[in-house]
C-alpha cells in the first residue's frame, strides 16, 4: 500500500509529524547506542522510523494499530534486519518484540486520546508494578498534559499528575512543538518531554502508595481550597495539625502548592495515624 493513498483518521488521533528539528531533537534526547533496543508507539508513516534506524540503536521495536499502515510500513522497512512491527493496540497487546528481548528506551509521537493510560502502562502508577520498566522514554505529548507534568509548586497547573509522575520518574522538556510542524497540523500545541523512570528499589509498596492516592484525590478535587477544609474529612482536625507540622506543611496551604515530597512524608505520616488504616 502507498502512504499517499492513506488519510489521518480522527479515531486514531493520527497527525505525522513532519519537523526534521524536531525529530532530530527528539533522537539526540533519546541519546542512543548498540546496546539500546527501541519501543515505538505509533510509528505511523515512519518519519520517526527511518530516523531510529538510522541510529546506533540495536533494534527497534514498532507497535501500530492502523492496519494500512502496518503494511507500508512493512513495505518500507521490512527489509531492515534490526526492525520488527506488531500489529495492535499498545494499551493491551504484548510490549515484548518477537525475539523476546525487551526494549530499554521508548521513543514516539503518542496518540493524545490514550495518553493517561498509556503513561500508565509505559511508566506505572503509584503502588502498582507495571510490565516493563524502561530506562528512558521520549515522548512527544499534547503541550497541556507535559506542562502538568513538568509543573512545580505553586504553579496553577501543578496538579496530581504533576505529584504522580515526579515520585515515579525524573522529568524534563526536550522542545515545544507547535501544528504547523504536522501534517494534518492538530488544534493543540504539544511538547517533547524525556521521563526517566525512579529505579525498582524506589518504588512504592501498596499501601503507601494508597495513602498518597487519597491524599490526592481528597486535596485536588477541591484544589481551591486550603488543606484543612480538603483533608478535613479524614481524620480530626487535632490528628490533621499533627500530621502536617511533622510534614512540615501548613494546613493553610492548598494542594498545588505542596511538593512530590511533602506529599509523600504526609502520607508516610498518615499512614501512622492511629486507625487510619481501619478507616480507609
Amino acid at each position: 500500500m502507498s502512504f499517499l493513498r492513506h488519510n489521518a483518521r480522527k479515531r486514531f488521533g493520527q497527525h505525522w509529524l513532519k519537523d526534521a528539528s524536531v525529530l532530530d531533537q527528539i533522537l539526540a534526547a533519546a541519546d542512543l547506542g548498540p546496546e539500546d533496543r527501541v519501543l515505538e508507539v505509533g510509528p505511523g508513516r515512519g518519519a520517526l522510523t527511518k530516523r531510529l534506524l538510522a541510529s546506533p540503536a540495536g533494534a527497534v521495536h514498532a507497535i501500530e494499530l492502523d492496519k494500512d499502515l502496518v503494511e507500508g510500513l512493512n513495505q518500507r522497512f521490512g527489509d531492515q534486519a534490526k526492525f520488527t512491527l506488531k500489529e495492535g493496540d499498545v494499551l493491551s497487546t504484548s510490549l515484548t518484540p518477537p525475539d523476546g528481548i525487551i526494549a530499554n528506551k521508548v521513543v514516539a509521537n503518542i496518540p493524545y486520546n490514550i495518553t493517561g493510560p498509556l503513561l500508565g502502562r509505559l511508566v506505572g502508577r503509584l503502588g502498582k508494578p507495571i510490565e516493563l520498566r524502561y530506562k528512558l522514554l521520549v515522548l512527544l505529548l499534547q503541550k497541556e498534559v507535559a506542562d502538568r507534568i513538568l509543573a512545580r509548586p505553586g504553579q496553577s497547573n501543578f496538579s496530581a499528575l504533576s505529584v504522580r509522575m515526579q515520585l515515579l520518574a525524573k522529568c524534563r522538556k526536550v522542545c515545544d512543538v507547535p501544528p504547523k510542524c504536522f501534517q494534518p497540523p492538530p488544534k493543540v500545541q504539544s511538547a517533547v518531554i524525556a521521563i526517566e523512570p525512579v529505579d525498582c528499589d524506589q518504588s512504592f509498596d501498596p499501601v503507601l502508595a494508597y495513602r498518597v492516592e487519597v491524599l490526592l484525590c481528597k486535596a485536588f478535587a477541591s484544589r481551591r481550597k486550603m488543606l484543612r477544609n480538603s483533608l478535613g474529612g479524614l481524620v480530626s482536625l487535632i490528628e490533621l495539625e499533627a500530621l502536617a507540622k511533622e510534614a512540615g506543611v501548613s494546613l493553610d496551604q492548598r494542594p498545588q502548592e505542596l511538593s512530590p515530597s511533602e506529599w509523600l512524608l504526609m502520607a508516610k505520616n498518615l499512614n501512622c495515624s492511629n486507625g487510619f488504616g481501619e478507616k480507609l
